[in-house]
């Protein structure tokens, strides 16, 4: 399209392309650390589970609820998604104790997830001891059983596991990194279920020692004589190939 110029030209710049605008670099922002304000209103998922030991005052068998929602982060630049605990409910009732003290640790503990140290929270539960002897709780990875400093160790060593299953921590209650979370929210969300740890090992009747998915006893390790593998054997990590070493002598 022709313009027509009707004043004095008194100097020329060459137009140049636009150049296309930077996205903005976003802030890093854990998604393990962000803090929740409030319990969202509507639905969670939760996970239910009924817990059962045996202390000075006999078996019992109380339930214990874990509330989930996804959690949105920053992580390399990078807007990702995890899952996080964000509500624990202890329904009162079932204990002898006193039922405030119960609820005053489950809030806590609600808290502690919301403000993203709930990992630290639970481990100085099960630190927790009492002068009633020793409670039985669950069985370790080589089906042994699992014995707590107290009725509250035991039920926080539960919910480490718990949360083990759902993904969020370890099998010994330490957390997963953050990368981990991320690859296993979004295989959620592309399978449709969420990650399950591997099953333990059984245990073979006769020698007590664990069996994997194939009925070969599972490894613990190598023998330091003959460099064969090592296998528990009531309780104790023994030599499978023959030699006869044992590590409790």
């Amino acid at each position: 399209m022709a313009v027509e110029i009707t004043s004095k030209i008194v100097g020329y710049r060459i137009k140049q392309p636009e150049r296309p605008t930077p996205e903005p670099v976003l802030a890093e922002e854990d998604p393990l650390t962000v803090r929740i304000p409030s319990r969202p209103e509507g639905t969670l998922e939760a996970v239910s589970e009924k817990i059962s030991y045996v202390g000075a005052e006999g078996r019992k068998k109380v339930y214990l609820l874990v509330s989930f929602m996804p959690v949105e982060g920053v992580v390399g630049g990078q807007r990702v998604v995890i899952e996080r605990p964000v509500e624990f409910f202890f329904p009162s009732g079932q204990l002898s104790s006193e039922h405030q003290w119960i609820t005053a640790t489950m809030r806590s503990l609600s808290l502690a997830a919301r403000g993203g140290y709930v990992t630290q929270a639970v481990a100085d539960l099960r630190k927790v001891a009492w002068d009633k002897g020793l409670v039985r709780c669950g069985m370790n990875r080589w089906n042994k059983p699992m014995f707590h400093d107290s009725e509250v160790a035991a039920i926080a060593w539960s919910i480490q596991q718990i949360l083990y299953r759902r993904g969020f921590l370890d099998q010994d209650g330490h957390q997963v990194p953050v990368e981990t979370l991320v690859a296993r929210y979004a295989h959620r969300m592309q399978h449709g279920h969420a990650w399950q740890p591997e099953e333990r090992p059984t245990v073979d009747e006769a020698s007590g020692a664990p069996v994997s998915a194939s009925g070969a006893p599972a490894t613990v390790g190598t023998c330091p004589e003959c460099r064969g593998d090592l296998i528990m054997m009531d309780g104790c990590p023994t030599c499978y190939a023959g030699c006869g070493w044992s590590k409790c002598g």
